[in-house]
């Protein structure tokens, strides 16, 4: 496990300069385009659904759901259908007694800023079987079968955007190396505590790498760690919520019972249909769009990129309305830290329920719906007790500015304990523990506890 001892940064920053040389050094370039324009993606005349001619990498596709909760039963959209399960993988090496993690500087045609920090590996079956004709996925040999490369950390198999992916999966690993690793210059060895203070820098870090972040296995610090992110009380129950003999409002097992309830409470049905049977969504020569302007678009882009294994090419993306915001409530209870967990329902999970934040919400789609619970406790949190607060973007191969912004806010003592069904207060031992296992935590929540882990 990666304690305290082993987090300190080294003296020397090699991250800004390195950093500031890759965005130098490539260029990239992204512009929209329409529909008759993507070249090898094509809209099935019999099904309206928008794929590729290779049959590979993903498709949109039509949804219908039907639902026993939420503010909307019943309704249908475009979705994002993935089938083939990707790598995320992280590479971790220790110099000097200082983990490090190998990182890459790679452009997703998506991304905020273009250039993100992301993990050694991050790609498709389909960019790693190479069915885009083009250069081979570097390092990919440390996460294959069969192959003596180093000790594998983590290993599991993590959703993504239940509302936008149709039961989408990616393998998070982290796999430990003693030998020599060649680095090629578009990657980088940082201390793993600067990647996780990089977490603070707004759309630096992206989704990919923060997933497989929280997956890692931290154990509590022996000491102040002295974070400047954070107050020493803050930071002191943290620590001790992250460990698992500490005391919790609720035992594990009881946290499992309850998720479990929650699981078998709620009846959705959510299945694939042709694209042209959805309503309430249009089609134009640019865009599919919701008519009353609400979700998302799907739109298509024209890419060109000096350092990808393909250097061009064209595909479509989905594209939010707005930012999204996306938080955790934190108390200390009899000195541990806890935050509140959602048991949240999205269609496109595999088992209709996975843990989400205290809130998770794109405003613009609440116009004329009820308030959803907590927004007024985040949105109108006392600066002061903001111990989180980064606008981060999700994953840039698929969706367009696609950003939210993300915080944990700390409440006040006279907080209620007492919770609506639907939520519980969880610690940070009790959630990474269930992230040695698939599909309990959202991504969104699983983005949440690397920052928790930046936090300590």
């Amino acid at each position: 496990m990666f304690t305290d001892s082993v987090l300190a940064p080294r003296a020397a920053d090699r991250f800004a300069p390195w950093w500031a040389e890759r965005a130098r050094s490539n260029r990239f370039d992204v512009t929209q385009v329409p529909f008759d324009e993507l070249g090898d993606w094509r809209f099935d005349p019999d099904t309206g659904n928008l794929g590729h001619v290779s049959g590979k990498f993903f498709s949109i596709e039509g949804m219908d759901v039907r639902s026993d909760s939420g503010p909307v039963r019943q309704w249908s959209q475009p979705i994002i259908n993935q089938p083939e399960i990707g790598i995320l993988g992280i590479i971790v090496k220790v110099f000097d007694g200082v983990p490090h993690c190998l990182m890459q500087a790679k452009m997703e045609p998506g991304n905020v800023n273009t250039l993100q920090l992301s993990p050694t590996v991050q790609a498709t079956r389909s960019n790693y079987t190479r069915v885009h004709r083009g250069g081979r996925t570097r390092y990919l040999e440390y996460f294959a079968e069969g192959e003596d490369r180093g000790r594998v950390l983590v290993d599991v198999l993590q959703s993504e955007q239940g509302s936008w992916f149709y039961r989408k999966r990616n393998r998070n690993m982290v796999v430990e190396v003693t030998g020599d690793v060649p680095l090629h210059d578009d990657f980088c060895w940082l201390p793993l505590r600067e990647v996780l203070d990089l977490l603070h820098t707004d759309n630096l870090v992206n989704m990919d790498a923060r997933t497989v972040l929280s997956c890692m296995p931290f154990a509590p610090p022996p000491g102040d760690s002295g974070s400047r992110h954070a107050p020493a009380a803050f930071r002191a129950a943290l620590a001790r919520s992250l460990d698992r003999s500490a005391g919790s409002l609720h035992e594990l097992g009881d946290v499992l019972s309850w998720f479990t309830g929650e699981r078998t409470r709620h009846d959705m049905s959510a299945s694939l249909v042709p694209a042209n049977r959805i309503t309430g969504w249009k089609r134009t020569a640019h865009e599919i769009v919701h008519e009353d302007g609400k979700h998302f678009r799907v739109v298509g882009v024209d890419v060109s990129a000096t350092s990808r294994e393909v250097q061009s090419w064209r595909q479509p993306l989905l594209a939010p309305v707005g930012r999204g915001v996306i938080a955790y409530l934190a108390k200390t209870v009899d000195g541990v830290m806890h935050v509140l967990a959602h048991a949240r329902v999205e269609p496109g999970f595999v088992d209709t329920v996975e843990l989400g934040p205290t809130l998770q919400l794109i405003p613009e789609n609440y116009t004329g719906l009820p308030q959803p619970r907590y927004l007024d406790d985040v949105l109108g949190a006392d600066p002061s007790r903001i111990r989180f607060d980064a606008h981060l973007s999700e994953e840039g191969g698929r969706f367009l500015d696609a950003q939210n912004r993300y915080l944990v806010v700390e409440v006040e003592d006279d907080f209620p304990l007492r919770v609506p069904q639907d939520y519980r207060w969880v610690t940070l031992g009790q959630l990474s523990g269930l992230l040695r296992h698939s599909h309990y935590l959202s991504v969104q929540a699983r983005t949440l506890v690397a920052c928790l882990h930046s936090l300590w």
